[in-house]
């Protein structure tokens, strides 16, 4: 049997970038092969270098970036050819066309003045040179695959009209238009809900397996990775430091950054609101840079911490009995959101989308309520209409037994300091123009807390502390922080204010899973410490049942299942919820085995139809 030739052979690439401190090395001279039919994940935390190696094969970085090494790609059009070689010419034939790519961030990846259905087509059109009519009946069923809710409409919208994971669904129509021989996925499910991960998933697995694509997939959700990848490439500060099949990646971890990666995630059987293991845990440094692994300690609790830990157990008690004596903090009652659509040039209304259809609840003090759902189901438009960001159209919200709509504006204003909101996106939530330290005075000095600017300078330092940053970090802009650094800005923020509900709306989604350990762990003591409610908006079932004491299931702007995370995971009631559940990665060896297994099922199937 002849050895297969790789798709693509990258050797010691290197990529560089001139800053102002200097020379920063952000892949260091890595080397890995991708074989047709095959999927190799590249895993890490942010700031490994897993999406600048996805930038590098195509000559996307900035231009202050040095590429060096090899990365010998077999093109269909023009050969063997070193894709780092290549002129923007030959780039062109290639990129979209023989390397599909889904990138991160589909908001910016998205030209906001044209339609969704005109982007995916336009690239139809300009590398397959097929009709209008042909391109748009493609692209049409691209949509349908890609499981797009109504993709005529969707054809029509353009991008701000859509959610997220809408959005996300567009850009791997686009990716996959083509029929690419390589697929470049960066992170291309981390917007997505379960189900339209798990549909996602398995049109790439089944696309890679009929056509024989190989599959670039970089991910920090091992889940996901463990059930759609061959090999794993992990990486730490732009180096692999291991790779190897995804089974023995999985079951025995040789490297202790590879450890830690797999203890950090909340799985099923992790124990609800339990403190969550960090790479921290497993792995330490020296002046160096070399690695060691920290050897586990028993821990053999002093007479100080029983004590501590029993009077934490008492006051824990008495707090939640004084909660369930309390009236809710937070009532929802009937509450409505409904957005126009409106058609023609005259804009008339033709009908109504139903974003919220109905929603009751309450929200007792110190509760975390999890309110999932599927993409579009009305989650963040639900939080959104609490908070009065977005005008109900029917309904009530009380807050404290108050009516939040029929409060004038400067009451509603001086009322929000106890209800606050953590975003998604925490870089679009935090002025670039301000420091840090600004971003977190700013609301004291509007609502006017504490006596001077001293005291509440003071008080931004604490918050800062106790988000896990330091003092000097408050002299800082946005920009010059990772994902999970900007996220606990936001929190510190949020946290400004000494607000009784925080709503959480996808706050972890786009974190790694170390740096979401280190998140959920901080709310789940600040909660403790202060006693707060949580409304906790997620996609990720297994984060959900970890921090929460109820979960709401959201489907087309209703509530249509809830209860406690035990209740609803042993034996769910609604047939969404059970839908949800059965689409969860599990991400174990018996999973792994099973993908693998079916993926060869399939592979069979094909060869027995073409002989």
């Amino acid at each position: 049997m002849s050895i297969p030739t790789p798709i693509l052979q990258v050797t010691d690439l290197e990529t560089t970038f001139a800053t102002r401190q200097g020379i920063v090395r952000a892949v260091d001279g890595i080397s890995f092969a991708v074989y047709p039919g095959e999927a190799v994940a590249i895993v890490g935390e942010s700031g490994s270098g897993k999406s600048v190696t996805a930038l590098s094969l195509l000559q996307l970085l900035d231009p202050n970036a040095q590429t060096s090494g090899k990365a010998m790609f077999e093109s269909r059009r023009l050969g063997a050819v070193d894709v780092l070689q290549l002129k923007e010419k030959q780039l062109q034939q290639v990129r979209g066309n023989e390397i599909g790519m889904i990138f991160q961030d589909p908001r910016s990846s998205l030209n906001p003045v044209h339609t969704c259905g005109q982007q995916v087509a336009e690239v139809l059109l300009w590398h397959q040179r097929i009709p209008k009519e042909e391109a748009r009946e493609r692209v049409l069923y691209l949509f349908e695959q890609a499981r797009l809710p109504r993709p005529e409409q969707i054809y029509d919208t353009y991008p701000h009209q859509i959610s997220g994971g809408q959005k996300q669904r567009v850009m791997i129509a686009m990716a996959m238009a083509c029929k690419p021989s390589l697929l470049i996925a960066d992170e291309p499910t981390t917007a997505l809900d379960v189900t339209v991960q798990s549909r996602m998933l398995s049109l790439i697995d089944e696309l890679r397996v009929k056509q024989n694509m190989a599959v670039l997939f970089i991910s920090h959700d091992l889940g996901v990775v463990a059930e759609i990848a061959d090999r794993v490439l992990v990486m730490y500060k732009g180096r692999v430091v291991e790779q190897g099949k995804v089974l023995d990646i999985f079951t025995n971890p040789q490297h202790p950054y590879t450890k830690g990666l797999l203890a950090c995630r909340p799985t099923l059987s992790t124990k609800p609101q339990s403190k969550l293991a960090t790479v921290a845990d497993f792995m330490e440094e020296d002046k160096q840079g070399i690695i060691h692994e920290k050897k586990q300690q028993v821990y053999e609790p002093s007479l100080v911490d029983v004590v501590n830990a029993y009077v934490g157990t008492v006051t824990g008690i008495k707090q939640q009995r004084d909660n369930s004596q309390k009236p809710p903090l937070l009532q929802v009652e009937d509450l409505q959101v409904h957005f126009p659509i409106r058609k023609g040039i005259f804009s008339r209304t033709t009908g109504y989308v139903k974003a919220v259809d109905g929603v009751s609840f309450d929200a007792k003090h110190g509760e975390t309520i999890a309110l999932v759902g599927e993409s579009g189901s009305g989650k963040t438009t639900l939080g959104r209409a609490i908070l009065q960001l977005v005008e109900p159209t029917a309904g009530r919200v009380l807050f404290e037994g108050e009516d939040l709509a029929s409060m004038k504006a400067e009451t509603l204003r001086q009322s929000r300091r106890h209800f606050q909101m953590i975003f998604q996106d925490p870089y679009t939530s935090l002025n670039p123009m301000h420091t840090v330290g600004e971003a977190i005075l700013e609301p004291m000095r509007v609502h006017k807390l504490y006596g001077s600017d001293k005291e509440r300078r003071g008080n931004m330092l604490e918050l800062l502390e106790r988000v896990g940053l330091t003092s000097a970090h408050a002299q800082r802009y946005p920009q010059s922080f990772s994902g999970g650094q900007r996220q606990r800005i936001a929190i510190a923020r949020a946290l400004a204010l000494q607000p009784k509900l925080l709503i959480c709306d996808e706050s972890v989604s786009a974190l790694d899973v170390s740096v979401q350990a280190q998140v959920l762990n901080l709310l789940n003591e600040l909660k403790r410490d202060f006693n707060m409610t949580y409304l906790f908006i997620t996609h990720d079932l297994a984060v959900a049942r970890h921090m929460s004491d109820r979960i709401l299931v959201m489907h087309e702007g209703r509530i249509v299942e809830q209860g406690t995370p035990a209740q609803l995971f042993q034996n769910p009631q609604h047939a969404y919820t059970r839908s949800l559940l059965q689409a969860i990665p599990a991400g174990g060896p018996e999973a792994i085995v099973a993908a693998q297994e079916k993926r060869e099922v399939l592979r069979s199937g094909i060869a027995q139809h073409q002989d």
